[in-house]
């Protein structure tokens, strides 16, 4: 199960809100089983615009707030997801401000997506470098005034109505999977990305992460 608090893409369209369940962002039909084209791909749950022009990524749920503000999320306890109420599910992608790092949820234990060391030599979309320290100040401006409803949460999938999973946005089907925005080398035509950020880099053919002050590249 995925869990997101926002996605930077433009909805476009949302469809089949039926019990197929299957939902694209950002453009007018999901993907097509390939080489033939003309049948939907069964397998997709949710897919965002995928053109080769794309420049736009998917923002993960920062940590809880208090008064309105970005804390530390406590990964040993759980304590201070913001709207979070019960067990904490495998699977579960959020950005953790107190560190600055993106983690998922595996076997009831967090692991980071980013982990990076500092100083670190950023090269910027123009082409100049930039070094970045660990003391860095990550934007926050985006959530800080943002407080969701405790209840909040969306769910796709054939069970969508029925799912009592703890989370923001829950993918319940177990056949079909969510499709990240592809951008093409997003460290350089992401303009202004967003801490908590994440896209499939097509150049790369890896997950990209931007934690704030760099992009990092993950694969297994």
């Amino acid at each position: 199960m995925i869990n997101i608090k926002k996605i930077t893409a433009t909805v476009a369209v949302i469809i089949s809100f039926s019990a197929q369940a299957q939902i694209a962002i950002g453009k007018s039909e999901l993907s097509k089983i390939q080489p033939a084209n003309t049948t939907t791909n069964p397998s997709i749950s949710l897919e965002f615009y995928d053109s080769a022009d794309n420049k736009k990524g998917m923002v993960l749920p920062w940590t809880s707030t208090v008064n309105n503000q970005p804390v530390s999320y406590n990964a040993t306890t759980g304590a201070g997801y913001r709207g979070m109420q019960g067990t904490i599910e495998n699977g579960t992608l959020i950005f953790d401000l107190s560190d600055k790092n993106i983690k998922y949820r595996k076997d009831g234990v967090w692991f980071n997506l980013t982990n990076v060391t500092y100083p670190v030599d950023v090269k910027r979309s123009d082409n100049t470098t930039q070094t970045i320290s660990a003391n860095n100040a990550v934007d926050s401006s985006l959530q800080d005034n943002v407080r969701e409803n405790t209840d909040a949460k969306a769910a796709i999938g054939t069970n969508s109505n029925s799912d009592t999973t703890t989370g923001i946005l829950v993918l319940t089907d177990v056949n079909r999977a969510m499709i990240l925005p592809k951008v093409a080398s997003p460290h350089l035509n992401i303009i202004n990305p967003t801490p908590g950020m994440m896209v499939f880099d097509t150049v790369k053919q890896q997950l990209a992460v931007y934690n704030g002050t760099v992009w990092s590249f993950w694969k297994p």
